[in-house]
């Protein structure tokens, strides 16, 4: 826990909520523009002064005390320090967007087979024989050009298909069994 009762990471809890307020997120405005407390809260009734001010303290975006508090953009950068990056994808999970979808292909011939094979993994089951439009259907959750990339499976044989092209597999792999 952190200082202030937090989880380590959670720092963007009460920024979000004090942005999420209305009226917070005005005052914060009026303060960022360079008004002064004063100027930023007079719309305002005397406890939805105090709450809004309670409630930017917490978040840490303001600085100072009474009259004299001013916006304080630093809590942003202290919150995206103190919260880790996602890992990025390494490998040929790199050529996937984070929902599968594949944004390229590598351009070295070996990876580029790794990255094939991970997707004929994911479309394919050992054993299983589907149709065409079965292949088509799964391959468009992963790119948008189907063609080119059902393609691709096959002449890397990590893909069969009949002669008469209805039907597809995959290639059981040699050094299994």
């Amino acid at each position: 826990m952190t200082a202030d009762g937090r989880a380590p990471g959670d720092g963007w809890r009460p920024i979000v909520a004090a942005l999420a307020n209305d009226r917070a997120r005005e005052v914060f405005a009026r303060l960022t523009l360079g008004e002064s407390l004063t100027e930023a809260v007079a719309r305002l009734s005397p406890s939805r002064r105090r709450h809004v001010v309670e409630t930017l303290q917490r978040a840490g975006l303001v600085t100072g005390d009474g009259d004299d508090l001013r916006a304080d953009g630093s809590a942003f950068a202290r919150t995206l320090a103190e919260t880790p990056a996602a890992p990025r994808p390494t490998g040929v999970e790199r050529f996937l967007s984070p929902d599968g979808r594949l944004t390229g292909y590598p351009a070295h011939a070996e990876e580029r087979r790794r990255l094939l094979a991970l997707i004929a993994g994911r479309i394919l089951r050992p054993g299983e024989v589907v149709d065409e439009q079965t292949v088509n259907e799964r391959l468009a959750l992963i790119s948008d050009d189907v063609a080119v990339l059902r393609r691709y499976l096959v002449d890397h044989e990590l893909v069969e298909r009949t002669r008469s092209g209805t039907e597809y597999a995959l290639v059981a792999d040699p050094t299994a069994g």
